[in-house]
């Protein structure tokens, strides 16, 4: 049976998962940095034609064939918008940050706050629960991986999952024939 440590450390990692997500700014930093075009300096003589295909919320249309944004190519002109860009990050949660009012910026922020939530009531009631069981629900957010539609395929499989867990945990303990709701369900 895994100890209260084994918990613990899972909860830490999941933690750390769910809040050091991949935003924008993150994005614009990783391609500003001055690491970044060392790299790339040491790998190409120049980087004068160097461009980048991505797909930024605003700008994108939605393929057809696969209902995922379509990524655009920007060249070279990008890499001083994105330096502006991962200054801006300050703004990251508040009302002036308009990535945070897509579909996946708020799924995420939910997604945090619904974890936490999960786990205080686990700690409440942790003598009574399957340690198993909880470690494993503990390290349900390390499935989470990607970007985009990646991202809310894994948070899908991450919901169904956690619903699972959580009506597995709540029948040990209170007994056969509970009712659950998978969007708030509680231990």
């Amino acid at each position: 049976m895994p100890s209260s440590e084994a918990f613990t450390t899972a909860v830490a990692k999941s933690a750390y998962r769910l809040m050091a997500y991949k935003d924008e700014y993150e994005v614009a930093r990783l391609y500003s940095s001055a690491d970044f075009r060392a790299s790339l300096s040491s790998r190409f003589s120049s980087t004068r034609k160097l461009s980048l295909w991505l797909a930024p919320p605003v700008l994108s249309r939605i393929d057809p064939q696969t209902g995922h944004p379509k990524k655009r190519r920007f060249g070279p002109w990008i890499f001083p918008v994105l330096g502006v860009l991962a200054r801006l990050r300050g703004l990251r949660g508040t009302p002036a940050d308009v990535f945070g009012y897509s579909g996946e910026r708020r799924a995420e922020r939910r997604l945090i706050a619904e974890y936490f939530a999960d786990i205080e009531q686990l700690c409440a009631r942790f003598a009574t629960v399957d340690r198993m069981r909880a470690v494993e629900y503990a390290s349900l957010p390390e499935q989470i991986r990607g970007f985009g539609p990646v991202k809310a395929e894994a948070m899908e499989a991450h919901a169904t999952q956690r619903a699972i867990l959580l009506h597995q945990m709540s029948t040990a303990t209170s007994g056969v024939g509970s009712t659950v709701n998978a969007s708030r369900e509680t231990v």
